[in-house]
């Protein structure tokens, strides 16, 4: 029973950590950091991802949580409180096995954009698949980003979003333990 796996073992230290590693990836788009290398998480969810959660929501936050997930919503539900959000668009983070479309997910408003959603995307891998240029706030020199689990229209997609800014969605990709984030004022075009 997935419940039964244990959480962070040690749930205040390891929270700081991965909270760290997330703002460092916002802050420095294209870099990958390793967390949550020793947890144990219900099968699909990988570590990354299961990681975030746990450092970022609590019994407060509207999770949308992707079908593919479904064995672990009891398990972040027992450790973190996740309140299960029933539509995209209605979460403060959506948790997704694919990249969703962004436009159903709540991309905040002009009085309001730091109310939109967090989206934790899990792909295949880093430093493998398809190159992005990355350029933007947080980069003195655009850098390349090598991802493989995203859709091949993903810098098209990530223009639609990037064009909202100051409102649109932020996303963090997670892959086994290394997440990378891609903040919404950033720019991603194909190599």
């Amino acid at each position: 029973m997935a419940v039964s796996l244990p959480g962070f073992a040690d749930p205040v230290l390891d929270a700081q950590a991965c909270f760290r590693a997330v703002l460092d990836a916002m802050a420095r788009p294209g870099s990958t950091h390793q967390v949550g290398a020793n947890l144990v998480t219900p099968a699909p969810l990988c570590r990354a991802a299961a990681s975030v959660l746990l450092a970022l929501v609590d019994g407060e936050t509207s999770v949308f949580v992707d079908p593919a997930f479904a064995d672990a919503v009891d398990w972040l539900r027992f450790h973190c409180g996740v309140v299960p959000s029933s539509h995209p668009n209605e979460a403060a983070f959506v948790l997704a096995a694919s990249l969703p479309d962004l436009a159903g997910v709540n991309c905040g408003s002009d009085e309001g954009p730091e109310d939109a959603a967090t989206v934790i995307v899990q792909v295949s891998g880093f430093g493998e698949g398809p190159a992005f240029i990355l350029s933007g706030p947080g980069l003195q020199y655009p850098v390349e980003l090598r991802v493989s689990g995203l859709p091949a229209d993903f810098a098209a997609r990530w223009a639609a979003n990037h064009a909202l800014f100051p409102r649109g969605i932020d996303l963090i990709l997670c892959a086994g333990d290394r997440l990378a984030a891609l903040p919404r004022s950033l720019t991603v075009k194909d190599s």
